[in-house]
């Protein structure tokens, strides 16, 4: 008996093993083996199982089983046969991104707070909600949007629907965008699916993944919720796929293979006869013309639940202040904790300082491995690279100048969390960034402080900004609105928008009491005013208006060629080569298709170094993605990439650094 088996590498290869006598009632397909593969030993996954191969040299033999039992089904591996299509990887690295890699089980416990009034089941819907529900049980369409605004009680709708799927015997995926959001949803999701409930995250370790994992495959457990990955869990009988905040970039995997979330959902949905239900308040501008087109059915929620109201919004122009806190910021902060209500603070920039800088000469503090600027971090008093994680004390003397005038510019949490501290000496402050979140059970500790009420101000990251339901919080403020909209990208304002929209409906969500002050140096920016003034309708229209002339999606797709290596000279010349391949290709494709890929580079990537790596990229545009997928496909065939030299591909990228 032979095994054919894949590995998590950029090989399309099936490799060919023979199974010893001892172990042929346990190999099958579906589990993984112990392998020797070239000289040394790899773990591998079987995919099929042949009495019969000939061959002229001699089949090594799988060393030992991993898995008792299979981990996975033919389902999954049909799934990575197509991934391997759409994202132009392996099927064996598609096949490795769906599976745990935990070798043994370990119990992934729930804690459940009965006490916690924002889980608990709602008696009565709104009228809104129950005519959504009615949509949602005619089943006349495969694809849903819950287009409501932050507080319209999404959340709700989405339960009672899958509570009806899982009556008729059918599995549920419900995906949130934040590790953080999970924490909550367990709350809410175990009190009313009686611990029929599996959870998949990346804050779990590979063991409790696997135990959950395996739980799903046993038909254990009906409703399986968690971040972008969860979108793998292997149920055999799938009704129902929900996909909360979709307009998240967190949807969208920044590693090989770049796949995202809500097109896999798409995928399995079709495949398994089941259907979709996205939702936003700020859907990303894909979704808005589809739902325009008819391609999705909209279904509006345009009211908040209950006794609460959209906040008021007041922008603030900080070009004249003196400090990171403004003094109408200062004011509403004060009058909050007067009335013991809570505080949220958002910034989207994490540490001390931005950068550090010589005012004698302009020298920049730079990391050695990356062409980027080096953050201050003043809790442990270092300069931190967030591409690569270097390292290194503050100087100061600037190397350049030998100047002692030296500083830092710009702001972090960090920094804000000092002036805080410093204006409101006697509140509770807590901070939740990408610092805090290393620690998960530091960053769930801090969640449950803010929604018990032991912590009065909340200071964090985009972390805080979305899905969130804190009933005592009243006030929102924006420290620094300005950070997406300084990104030279055309989804900067899509961005901001929605940026300011989500973390501004975390306030008075049930009351009528709530406020957001907006601090800005662009206080007439569209986004900000769109925001400001609850125009959703005239910020998408104008968004599209401006899409469609300058041909960017939602009007084309874009796939994205990334080529990184330590030689910038080798990296610079294959880029060259590589985009030659292209043109010829595209010559081949216009003759058979009288249709033209338009191509973009080689150019330098705006962030040119990352790790000591050199990078270059290439970005191919068409209204159809197939032609820049048979272009990428046929071009690296015919290409022999040099030692060290790797090519990351990304279709659909929603960044291009």
């Amino acid at each position: 008996m032979f095994a054919k088996v894949l590995f998590d590498l950029p090989l399309d290869t099936e490799f060919t093993y023979r199974i010893p006598k001892e172990l042929e009632s346990l190999i099958c397909v579906g589990v993984r083996v112990n392998v020797p593969f070239r000289s040394y030993s790899k773990i591998g996954y079987v995919v099929e199982i042949i009495e019969e191969y000939e061959t002229d040299y001699k089949i090594k033999e799988i060393k030992k089983n991993v898995d008792k039992e299979p981990l996975f089904t033919n389902s999954q591996i049909e799934l990575a046969k197509w991934m391997s299509d759409f994202y132009l990887c392996s099927v064996g690295e598609a096949l490795a991104l769906q599976i745990p890699g935990g070798k043994r089980e370990k119990v992934f416990s729930m804690s459940i707070n009965e006490e916690d009034i924002s889980t608990r089941e709602i008696d009565e819907l709104s009228k809104e909600q129950n005519e959504a529900l009615s949509i949602l049980r005619k089943k006349e369409s495969a694809l849903y949007y819950l287009y409501g605004v932050t507080g319209s009680g999404k959340s709700e709708v989405y339960f009672r629907f899958a509570k009806e799927i899982i009556k008729e015997n059918k599995q549920v995926i419900y995906l949130v965008p934040e590790i953080t959001l999970t924490h909550q949803l367990i709350q809410q999701v175990s009190k009313r699916f009686d611990q029929e409930v599996a959870i998949l995250h990346s804050a779990m370790t590979q063991s409790q993944r696997l135990s959950q994992w395996l739980k799903i495959l046993k038909n254990e457990v009906s409703i399986v919720i968690g971040v972008r990955s969860a979108i793998f869990a292997p149920f055999n009988n799938l009704g129902l796929v929900i996909i909360d905040e979709e307009h998240e970039s967190s949807y969208k995997s920044s590693q090989t293979p770049r796949y995202h979330a809500r097109q896999i959902a798409q995928h399995i949905c079709k495949e398994n006869n089941a259907i979709l239900i996205m939702g936003s308040a700020t859907p990303s501008l894909e979704a808005f013309k589809l739902m325009k087109e008819n391609h999705i059915k909209k279904i509006e929620l345009l009211n908040r639940v209950g006794f609460g109201l959209l906040p008021k919004m007041k922008v603030v122009n900080m070009i004249n202040e003196k400090g990171i806190i403004s003094k109408d910021l200062e004011d509403e902060i004060n009058n909050t904790l007067k009335k013991k209500k809570q505080v949220i603070l958002f910034l989207n920039r994490r540490g001390y300082s931005y950068y550090f800088h010589c005012k004698s000469c302009g020298y920049e503090m730079q990391c050695p491995n990356c062409s980027i600027s080096l953050t201050y971090h003043k809790n442990n008093n270092s300069m931190v690279c967030h591409y690569c994680g270097y390292k290194t004390k503050p100087i100061r003397i600037c190397p350049e100048c030998n100047s002692l005038d030296v500083g830092y510019r710009g702001f972090g949490t960090e920094m804000v969390e000092q002036e805080i501290k410093s204006l409101f000496p006697f509140v509770n402050i807590d901070r939740l960034d990408g610092d805090v979140a290393k620690d998960k059970k530091n960053m769930f500790s801090v969640l449950d402080k803010f929604k018990k009420g032991e912590t009065d101000i909340l200071l964090g990251t985009q972390m805080v900004a979305k899905g969130f339901n804190f009933p005592n919080v009243e006030l929102v403020g924006i420290v620094l609105a300005d950070s997406a909209m300084n990104i030279p990208d055309f989804r900067s304002q899509e961005r901001t928008y929605a940026l300011v929209t989500q973390v501004a409906g975390r306030a008075g969500r049930f009351n009528s009491k709530g406020k957001v002050i907006i601090q800005t140096l662009q206080p007439d920016n569209r986004a900000i005013q769109n925001a400001l003034n609850n125009d959703r309708i005239s910020f998408y229209e104008n968004e599209l208006k401006v899409r469609e002339e300058t041909e960017f999606p939602p009007y084309s797709r874009q796939l994205n060629l990334v080529f990184r290596g330590l030689d910038k000279k080798t990296t610079d010349e294959f880029s060259q080569f590589v985009e030659q391949k292209l043109n010829n290709l595209n010559l081949v494709l216009y003759k058979k298709n009288n249709t033209n890929v338009e191509i973009y580079g080689p150019n330098e990537c705006s962030v040119f170094k990352i790790a000591n790596n050199y990078r270059y990229n290439i970005l191919l545009q068409h209204e159809k993605i197939t032609y820049c997928q048979w272009l990428v496909k046929k071009a690296l065939e015919e290409v022999k990439i040099p030692k060290g030299l790797y090519i990351e591909i990304d279709v659909d990228p929603l960044q291009i650094i």
